[in-house]
């Protein structure tokens, strides 16, 4: 399969589809609940820039580097926020997960860690990745201890790695989980949303 074939993820009342111009109004809902965008370690785009964001995510596709899911309510439909696969290596068999952003309302609740589950097991499982990244900014700290919740390991940082949106440059941090390791994180997030099932209060330190 093509690392970039259409595919629908879906589990825990959540549903991941292949990102369309379609989900730009969702995606606008979205990010302005909590005005997202003025977050500056984070790439989620102002209501304005919501069309361009979407296509440049499409012509991505359309070269193999990355595949951008729009996140869903599955009983309403209504988008939660997106998230990627992105540096997609098929030679290797790997690629990172990444472009992840949700609406407040959702924010430290059960979506991130099923769409995590969804996401690795399709990469590993289905893709037969060896290995499945993520990136985030050094003053990220909430997508660093979300990132190592999950049981990812740290890997290193790339200093003075790329501009942020306010003209700065940011450190890189990265981290990843290898094919031989996910059985264990697989459990892990199993047992995390056994823990906190969808509807349950969000965690303070998600």
């Amino acid at each position: 399969m093509s690392f970039v074939s259409p595919v629908i993820l879906r589990a825990n009342g959540v549903r991941l589809e292949p990102l369309t111009l379609q989900h730009g109004q969702g995606l606008i809902d979205a990010a302005t609940d909590g005005q997202l965008w003025n977050n500056r370690v984070t790439s989620v785009p102002e209501p304005a820039q919501t069309r361009g964001y979407i296509e440049t995510a499409l012509c991505e596709r359309e070269t193999g580097s990355r595949f951008a899911f729009a996140v869903l309510d599955e009983a309403s439909g209504k988008v939660l926020g997106t998230t990627s696969y992105h540096d997609i290596l098929p030679d290797v068999q790997r690629l990172e997960i990444g472009y992840t952003w949700y609406a407040r309302g959702v924010q430290r609740s059960h979506v991130n860690t099923t769409c995590k589950l969804l996401l690795l097991t399709h990469a590993f499982e289905t893709l037969e990745c060896r290995v499945v990244g993520w990136r985030t900014d050094n003053f990220n700290r909430a997508s660093q201890r979300a990132i190592e919740r999950l049981g990812a390991h740290r890997d290193g940082i790339i200093r003075g790695h790329k501009l942020r949106r306010d003209g700065t440059i940011r450190d890189t941090v990265l981290y990843s989980v290898s094919r031989g390791e996910w059985p264990e994180i697989k459990a892990h997030l199993l047992d995390l949303l056994h823990a906190r099932p969808a509807g349950a209060a969000p965690d303070p330190e998600a």
